[in-house]
């Protein structure tokens, strides 16, 4: 059976709750905290296509740096905001669930069913 990943920030409120509902569930799964253990680009390319969805799909929009960045304005390519995303994780949205060959951005957590 593949093992369930869950990339999270700690200090995230939905990650909190996310893993607490696979704990509930007696889920077993690893969480890898992407600020510690950080995205290579190859990686979130990876998770983008299980997820079938685009950088600009994945970014988090209320952060200072997406503001910063000034992405309404602007028209990056999606390999111009991946790079982003990899230079500043704030950009992504979490939590990334990833089951073998399927990955889901588990906002909001009841997307986690998609997975069971």
């Amino acid at each position: 059976m593949n093992k369930i990943t869950v990339y999270e920030k700690p200090t995230c409120t939905t990650c909190r709750k996310t893993t607490k509902l696979l704990d509930e569930k007696g889920v077993d799964f690893e969480k890898v905290n992407y600020y510690i253990k950080p995205f290579t680009k190859n990686k979130l390319k990876k998770l983008l296509k299980k997820m079938d969805m685009k950088p600009s799909e994945l970014l988090r929009k209320n952060e200072k740096a997406y503001k910063e960045l000034d992405f309404k304005r602007s028209d990056y390519t999606e390999d111009e905001i991946l790079n982003f995303m990899i230079e500043n994780h704030d950009l992504i949205q979490r939590p990334i669930i990833e089951f073998g060959g399927k990955a889901i951005l588990a906002r909001p957590i009841e997307k986690l069913n998609e997975l069971f």
